[in-house]
């Protein structure tokens, strides 16, 4: 670096003044004129730069493991410490933060089930257990509020809807989506919170009409719910918070490209092996076809 900036200013300075200021020797600059980067420095510019491209891809929210696995797909050789020095060398880096959705939180449930799913969140098949739960977005044109239902299975969004209201519609909404798209054929466990929107009787009973049992988190233990809870904190930290809506359509068409167009076709998945939702059903099957 004290090299490269005394080559920057060669025509302001003397050459001999700032290697003294630098306390670096006159000689050691020309030599490194004759050759500036090292065959490391080179190599460190070249992989910097694919990782640069692969955070570019992702849409600029992959963090250095993920790099490190799509450097090693294209061939290359590099460790995740490496990867994790370039590019914090180069300025790239996930945002990070979460904050509880406004509300209340007080009062009596109507309807609360079991904690059946006692935090097992690895599954073995697809469509044995969903986790569903709401978050809230802030367009200028007021509040909505995004329901969403997961398989535990690939972590895939099954289902989704988006509201102007917080009332049992939306998450109702996006476990009808849920159902439709992916026709279970044997009873699903649906784990929520015990949020106004779970527990009233509308919703136990589309839960007995479509073959679907209930679970719930303990009061006030968000643990219990960490998958979605996970999945909402991704969303706003690699597309909310990147964002500035005008309107709630504008805020659901890009949801909507984050869900269906990034993250479960392509987003990679550290519970799948750095493959997508999509791809690692798609594996799996593959595999179960396979006898493996």
């Amino acid at each position: 670096m004290r090299y490269a900036f005394i080559e920057a200013h060669r025509t302001e300075f003397s050459v001999r003044s700032m290697c003294r200021v630098l306390m670096v020797h006159f000689s050691g600059f020309y030599a490194w004129l004759k050759e500036p980067l090292s065959a490391r420095a080179r190599e460190d510019a070249r992989q910097t730069e694919l990782i640069q491209q692969a955070w570019t891809d992702s849409g600029k929210v992959y963090g250095y493991r993920k790099f490190a696995d799509d450097l090693r797909d294209a061939g290359e050789t590099c460790s995740e410490n490496r990867v994790a020095r370039l590019a914090s060398l180069a300025g790239i880096a996930a945002q990070i933060g979460y904050k509880r959705r406004p509300g209340r939180y007080g009062g009596k449930p109507a309807v609360v089930a079991d904690n059946t799913l006692d935090r097992q969140f690895e599954v073995d098949a697809p469509d044995c257990v969903w986790v569903t739960d709401i978050t809230y977005i802030r367009p200028h044109e007021g509040w909505s509020y995004l329901a969403v239902v997961i398989d535990l299975f690939s972590r895939r969004v099954v289902g989704w809807s988006m509201q102007s209201h917080m009332t049992t519609d939306p998450a109702l909404q996006a476990l009808l989506s849920a159902v439709w798209r992916r026709k279970p054929k044997h009873r699903v466990l649906i784990h929520s919170d015990q949020g106004s929107q779970f527990t009233g009787k509308v919703w136990q009973s589309f839960l007995s009409k479509h073959n679907l049992d209930a679970s719930m988190s303990r009061r006030g233990n968000c643990h219990d719910n960490a998958v979605a809870e996970s999945f909402f904190h991704l969303l706003k930290r690699e597309r909310i918070r990147r964002r500035t809506y005008t309107t709630r359509d504008t805020a659901r068409q890009d949801v909507f490209d984050y869900i269906e167009m990034f993250y479960n076709p392509t987003r990679k998945h550290t519970n799948n092996g750095m493959l997508s939702p999509v791809d690692y059903e798609t594996e799996q099957r593959k595999m179960n076809e396979a006898g493996v």
